[in-house]
């Protein structure tokens, strides 16, 4: 057999250039390459610790004395899906503190070149947007380098990942400067991105553009492009795009309808929504059930119970048999719609087909029926439920009950009640409420207490029940009286406390019984409550409007080492007070308290000191200023007002300038004749006063003066 020429061996002559994927290759035949293997460091040897078990977190395998381990195990967990290059790209990035320079340009100098794909996958994953720009940017230096679509789109991704959306926007007319002409799906994700974030302008934005570069939707885009706009209100420019859309001559689908017919609905043109229902009809096909419900959720969103009504007779005039969730819809937006007759007609429709009811349905008609009055209706509804083998649940029992008492039927409501308790449900604050307040109105204090008791058995807490069945008495003014005669009767029992004192405080006060409300506080305080912080500025009022000032400012001094913050109103009380009494010093201290202490103080306190600062100029014209201003922001001129011009006149200017402010507000009518020779006369003692008080403290000063000059000889 002859012999067979082996082939000619092949030789590298050199070293092949090293990389970090490629193992370097010296000169020889390549059958027969060798691999250099790095050589391996020896680990330096360290002490191995105790183990702790204090220390041992099971969901994380890494030791405690690597800290920096998790965050190197997140950023592999993002770079593991790359390749080899592009995470080599990345680890660029990162050595570098993700800043674009000088380095991270000669660590991609090592590449041979950078192709479109690699920079897309390296885009994919990069979330600094000015990185990544200047990445996209050298890329396409590179010689014979294009971008392509995919780093285009990965490019406009990056940027909307970090809210640079209008940067995105430019991208069809960078691919148009850089010769690569936008096509339909770079307009597509643009739309979708800020589809998706409801910006609905941009989105049109977006399609003027495309309109300017010629290109033409899809249906599919323009569906999408209306969705957008309807969603986000801005149903005239919807409209616009199905105009265009007309034009170009698409043919509509069922979703084209149903988006524009749904933003009919939500902008309550019933009449265009019902033209275009029609037009569905003509030419795609007639809406099926979930079309109808969709724009009955949508009428009943915005109220429009009518036309709710008109588009479930359309339904069934198209042959369409509503389902469960149609009838469901329906019958809910009826119910909280005040329309609870034409649910019920609904609901028995329903029964005779033999539609499955949800107890939702039953407890929306219980509750409608009880607003109306219709206590009979509704316990009809209750014995049906039970009879279709429903468990009826707390809401529909304290309706009936509520219903009951509105009726004056107290008693079956008890009855109901404690059918509630057998089948173990726990009845709360709504359920009891309306038996509590038909025993008071009633005066059966005594089946009163029995219910509080078996409220305490149930695990009520009876005090927390009893201020709130408080707080919703006195909602109504003339049962404030009712309330104080049932906490009289509930003293005696045991229930009282410091919320029932605090409310019953202050309904008293609403209704001007000031005094009564002061016998409260004292009696609180006999029995040895300990009054808070609304308790003391709630008296402060009281003590106000009662001429007390004095023990206003005590309870006003409690309030202070309770380290607590007095109401504003019992701040606007109590300063007025001490202008009514004189005390305007003491009165601006507290107007400066109340701001530097409460977020939104009163007007009138701002505008205080800010003519207390206008008086610093002497001038009477400028506080006449600032009192215009006051009208004019519908802040009248009030005691602390006027008394912040006699403070700041007496302290910077003199007596005829604040009579000049005086003059014109009688002028103007903003003070009476009277009050004006008021104001005049405690105009005279504050100056006095203030006049004394330099006097005092110049005697002072030149009495230890005078202790040291007299000895010196005359």
């Amino acid at each position: 057999m002859p012999s067979v020429n082996p082939s000619k061996p092949y030789f590298f002559y050199g070293h092949r250039k090293p990389s970090q994927n490629r193992p370097i290759v010296r000169g020889g035949l390549f059958s027969n390459r060798q691999t250099l293997k790095p050589q391996t460091v020896p680990k330096p040897t360290t002490s191995s610790q105790p183990f702790d078990l204090r220390k041992w977190d099971p969901h994380d395998p890494s030791p405690p004395s690597s800290p920096s381990l998790r965050l190197r195990q997140r950023s592999f967990s993002v770079t593991q899906r790359l390749s080899p290059i592009a995470r080599f790209i990345v680890d660029a990035f990162r050595k570098n503190q993700n800043q674009w320079g000088p380095p991270v340009v000669s660590e991609l100098h090592k590449l041979r070149r950078v192709t479109p794909n690699l920079v897309t996958e390296v885009l994919r994953v990069e979330n600094n947007p000015q990185l990544a720009s200047k990445f996209f940017h050298w890329a396409g230096k590179q010689k014979g380098y294009k971008h392509n679509f995919a780093t285009y789109n990965a490019y406009a991704y990056c940027l909307n990942r970090s809210s640079l959306f209008r940067a995105a926007d430019q991208l069809p007319e960078l691919m148009d400067a850089q010769g690569k002409a936008p096509s339909e799906k770079q307009f597509e994700i643009l739309i979708r991105m800020h589809s998706d974030a409801n910006r609905g302008l941009r989105v049109y934005f977006i399609y003027q553009k495309m309109k300017r570069f010629g290109v033409k939707p899809r249906v599919f885009l323009y569906n999408r492009i209306m969705d957008a706009l309807v969603r986000t209100d801005h149903l005239d420019l919807a409209l616009s795009v199905y105009e265009d859309f007309r034009s170009a001559g698409l043919v509509e689908e069922s979703v084209t309808y149903m988006i524009l017919i749904k933003g009919l609905c939500k902008a309550g043109k019933v009449d265009e929504m019902m033209e275009l229902l029609d037009r569905m009809r003509s030419n795609v096909c007639k809406p099926d059930v979930f079309a109808y419900t969709a724009m009955v959720r949508a009428l009943i969103q915005e109220g429009n119970l009518d036309a709710c009504l008109q588009v479930w007779k359309e339904m069934k005039v198209d042959g369409v048999e509503p389902d469960v969730m149609a009838y469901a819809t329906l019958v809910t937006g009826l119910c909280k719609g005040r329309k609870v007759d034409d649910g019920y007609e609904l609901f028995k429709e329903m029964k005779k087909k033999g539609i499955l009811i949800d107890r939702a349905i039953y407890r929306l008609l219980v509750e409608g029926f009880v607003a109306d009055g219709k206590v009979g209706s509704a316990c009809d509804l209750l014995k049906d439920l039970i009879d279709s083998g429903y468990r009826a649940d707390l809401g529909i029992y304290s309706s009936l009950i509520e219903g009951l008492c509105n009726v004056k039927q107290v008693d079956k409501a008890n009855m109901l009640f404690q059918a509630t308790v057998k089948e173990g449900l726990e009845p709360d604050f709504r359920t009891v409420n309306p038996m509590l307040l038909s025993y008071a109105e009633m005066t059966r204090m005594d089946d009163f207490g029995k219910l509080l008791v078996q409220m305490e058995k149930l695990g009520f807490s009876v005090i927390d029940g009893i201020s709130k069945f408080f707080s919703f008495v006195v909602i109504e003014e003339e049962r404030t009286m009712m309330a104080l005669e049932v906490f009289e009767d509930l003293k005696l029992k045991g229930y009282n406390g410091v919320s029932i004192y605090n409310i019953l405080m202050e309904a008293l006060l609403k209704i001007g019984e000031f005094k009564k409300a002061l016998s409260l506080f004292t009696e609180m305080k006999q029995l040895d409550f300990e009054p808070d912080s609304n308790t003391y500025s709630t008296a402060i009022i009281c003590l106000v409007e009662d001429e007390d000032v004095q023990e206003a400012c005590v309870c006003h001094n409690m309030i202070i080492e309770m380290s607590c913050i007095p109401t504003v109103a019992a701040y606007c009380s109590l300063a007025k007070g001490l202008c009514n009494i004189g005390e305007i010093d003491s009165a601006m201290m507290l107007v400066r308290d109340c701001l530097a202490n409460v977020t939104s103080g009163p007007m009138e306190f701002k505008y205080t000191l800010t003519v207390l600062h206008v008086c610093r100029s002497g001038e009477g014209e400028k506080v006449i200023e600032v009192i215009n201003e006051m009208i004019q922001e519908g802040c009248p001129p009030c005691e602390v007002t006027y008394s912040a011009i006699i403070s700041g006149m007496c302290k910077h200017g003199t007596l005829e300038e604040a009579r000049k402010v005086f003059a014109n507000l009688r002028e103007r009518k903003l003070l009476t004749e009277a009050n004006t020779i008021v104001y005049d006369e405690i105009l005279i003692e504050h100056m006095k006063k203030k006049t004394a008080d330099l006097v005092l403290s110049g005697l002072k000063f030149f009495g230890s003066k005078a202790k040291r000059w007299k000895f010196l000889p005359s």
